[in-house]
């Protein structure tokens, strides 16, 4: 169970979370489109991730498109004050499982309406610009999502697959509050992203944290994970949360076992030579 009350952060200053999360991406069916083979299963992962002590969840609108929002909107009490839940906009699918980057300002404003009803929320906690459009002027996007923020309609504005550089375009048009870029043990691209994210004090959500399960070339970590009694995914998950105080990891996943191994993780305190020897 997630206890740790030291190991928390403020998303937007306010909403204090415990730093491991969840994500609810694979609470869909295949190639996240549609709803998944046992929708019972789902809402029982939702339940008990909740009755775990997890009480910061991820989504987006274009999980299923809409399962996942629909499913956590139907199963969980998405308004109570212990709970934060942040979905995204800005990415269309079809019938082929492509992800078509949309951040049209008309869109996005629509996306928020629909993610609202979904989820059963007034205002939504954190509302997140999902990619940047090539096709759209970035300002555009995040004035839109700024509008939303000023309405009261989300309570915090976060930014996904951003460079630092585009970072600071944000911070220019909004109060961001998070920025969510592929990072994990394995795949430390955005390491600059992570440290700008330091500096100014907001919250980094790497997702992939477990790699999609492709840790095998991480040097030492199934070493560290005996010396644990761990498995390496548990072991990648508590190394997000020693490498920096303000990640965020969200694991997903639709199986109540290995739910119950993410969560796990964060009672795992790795000694400073086997940060940086996983470093």
């Amino acid at each position: 169970m997630v206890t740790n009350e030291s190991d928390t952060f403020d998303i937007g200053g306010d909403l204090t979370v415990h730093r491991l999360g969840f994500g609810a991406m694979r609470l869909t069916g295949e190639d996240i489109i549609g709803e998944p083979d046992d929708v019972a299963n789902a809402r029982e992962v939702l339940e008990r991730a909740v009755d775990l002590g997890v009480d910061f969840i991820d989504t987006a609108d274009s999980y299923g498109p809409g399962v996942s929002e629909r499913l956590i909107g139907e199963t969980l009490d998405t308004e109570r004050e212990d709970l934060v839940v942040a979905t995204k906009g800005g990415l269309l699918r079809n019938t082929d499982a492509d992800w078509l980057a949309h951040g049209d300002p008309d869109y996005l404003r629509n996306a928020h309406l629909c993610s609202r009803d979904r989820l059963r929320m007034d205002p939504i906690d954190l509302y997140q610009f999902h990619r940047p459009d090539p096709d759209t002027p970035f300002e555009d996007s995040l004035h839109a999502l700024a509008e939303l923020k000023d309405e009261g309609l989300v309570r915090h504005v976060g930014v996904s697959n951003v460079t630092v550089e585009e970072l600071d375009r944000a911070r220019d048009v909004v109060d961001v509050a998070t920025v969510q870029n592929q990072y994990n043990v394995a795949h430390r691209d955005d390491e600059d992203v992570l440290e700008a994210c330091e500096e100014y004090g907001i919250g980094f959500i790497p997702w992939f944290p477990l790699g999609a399960g492709d840790l095998g070339g991480v040097d030492g970590i199934d070493e560290i994970a005996e010396r644990h009694d761990a498995t390496p995914y548990q072991i990648a998950l508590a190394w997000l949360l020693g490498h920096s105080d303000v990640t965020l990891p969200i694991p997903g996943t639709s199986d109540l076992a290995h739910l119950e191994q993410n969560v796990a993780a964060s009672e795992i305190n790795l000694t400073d030579e086997e940060l940086a020897r996983l470093s």
